[in-house]
């Protein structure tokens, strides 16, 4: 076996450690499947078997970091949390978790947690160079507990756009329609376990 080999089943065992949760016995019998194919010389059926166990580790992952999205604040109901991780799509976006809550007068708040994203520095862009937001009045500089970000309001319209930055690689947004302040984006924001979020996204 090639330290290359032998490197990747290495990650992989790490990574299980990392997500208790997994069937440990699924993933840890196609890692040992992967070594014999890859030990007996066929090299597509190694490839195949460890991309199904990075698989089977990643929707483990997923589902625990759909968990950090908030339940609904009282008087609210939510869509089930949705991801987008892996792939072509994470290249372009980063891991995206989102979740949709709204009541039944058709107010709406829309939350979405971002890690590694584009537009972190476009973000951080736009906060040290504050020309960049003014020559946008729908927009003003925002900061939530010592977190920097910026919000968009129409001076017409009753939607709100929330972002902020936390850390060097989350981004948080927070999108509401029929709302006449951000007050239903913050009450929000304050159900976020930020610290924990940060762990998970970026371990």
């Amino acid at each position: 076996m090639t330290p290359t080999s032998r490197a990747s089943i290495t990650a992989l065992a790490f990574t299980l450690s990392l997500t208790g949760a997994v069937r440990a016995d699924e993933v840890s019998d196609q890692i040992d499947a992967a070594k014999k194919a890859y030990e007996s010389g066929e090299l597509r059926a190694a490839v195949d078997t460890l991309n199904f166990a990075v698989a089977k580790i990643q929707e483990q992952m997923t589902a625990n970091l759909l968990r950090l999205l908030p339940e609904p604040l009282e008087g609210w109901t939510a869509d089930a949390a949705e991801s987008q991780s892996g792939g072509m799509a994470a290249m372009i976006t980063g891991t995206t978790l989102s979740r949709r809550y709204s009541r039944d007068d058709g107010t709406e708040v829309t939350l979405t947690l971002m890690a590694d994203s584009p537009m972190m520095p476009m973000l951080t862009m736009a906060m040290s160079m504050p020309f960049v937001m003014q020559s946008n009045q729908d927009m003003k500089t925002y900061a939530f507990k010592g977190y920097r970000g910026m919000v968009e309001h129409g001076a017409d319209t009753n939607n709100y756009e929330v972002t902020l930055m936390v850390g060097n690689r989350l981004v948080i947004q927070g999108k509401g329609s029929k709302l006449s302040d951000v007050k239903p984006i913050e009450a929000y924001f304050e159900r976020l376990d930020l610290d924990a979020i940060q762990a998970a996204l970026t371990k």
